[in-house]
């Protein structure tokens, strides 16, 4: 993953968002294909990871003029897929209504450079296994990821994720206690962020935000993107994101 710099022209970047927040999905979900041994697929048009059951199959959709031949992939890799599978279109262009899927819409949002503040939590950037299951147990529990129960230790986070050029955990404590976690990767001079989360136990005291400036600490020469959902798009419209334009999510009835 490089990491070079990008106009800082706002205007451009919002244009451009749709293309920096599929190229980053597509970082972030190849490195975690890797790190769990599944086969990644990689299309003009699309890239796809191929899950077990339990992981599913993500498709990244890369560009908004998917020809016919991708479509049809596209469609046939949610039609064998031995799991769950979510299909992510930042650009809303890619039609899956005549598969069995449901969907719904989440803005791509972007971040200028610029410096943030300091976290009022403890939030360290995760370099030991241990603290590596407890980001991730944090996760599954926050986001409610059934499919990762009962908890397989490694399964969502493996170890050699941290290792991935780019990829960084976090992990944010209350008292010595996890409370909160989340993902950023930078890739192509452009950062985003992923499974922001709060433990229920901790949940209206802050957690997310400390989560979200200690990731954002490192990315302050880079824009950011990411995909909001309704719930945290007033937490990062705090922290200096714009909505740039809908993206479209696909997901398996099963």
């Amino acid at each position: 993953m490089t990491t070079e710099p990008r106009s800082t022209d706002q205007p451009a970047l919002l244009a451009e968002a749709p293309t920096l927040q599929a190229r980053n999905s597509a970082a972030f979900w190849t490195a975690t294909g890797v790190s769990r041994g599944h086969e990644v697929i990689r299309r003009r048009g699309f890239v796809a990871v191929d899950g077990d059951e339990r992981a599913g199959r993500r498709i990244l959709i890369q560009e908004s003029d998917l020809d016919p031949g991708e479509a049809a992939e596209v469609g046939e890799l949610v039609r064998r897929a031995a799991g769950p599978v979510i299909v992510e279109d930042p650009f809303s262009s890619t039609d899956l209504s005549h598969l069995a899927m449901r969907n719904w819409q989440m803005p791509v949002m972007l971040r200028l450079p610029g410096p943030v503040d300091a976290p009022a939590l403890d939030v360290t950037r995760v370099r030991r296994p241990e603290d590596l299951r407890a980001a991730e147990q944090v996760v599954i529990e926050g986001f409610e990821l059934d499919g990762f129960e009962p908890y397989r230790p490694g399964e969502l986070f493996p170890t050699t994720l941290i290792e991935q050029p780019g990829v960084d955990v976090f992990i944010a404590s209350i008292d010595g206690v996890p409370a909160g976690a989340g993902v950023s990767v930078l890739a192509d001079g452009v950062g985003s962020h992923y499974w922001i989360a709060t433990s229920s136990a901790f949940r209206s005291r802050g957690v997310g935000r400390a989560v979200m400036l200690g990731a954002l600490a490192h990315l302050t020469d880079h824009p950011a993107t990411l995909t909001a959902s309704k719930l945290g798009r007033p937490l990062y419209e705090s922290l200096g994101y714009t909505v740039a334009s809908p993206s479209t999510w696909w997901a398996s009835l099963q």
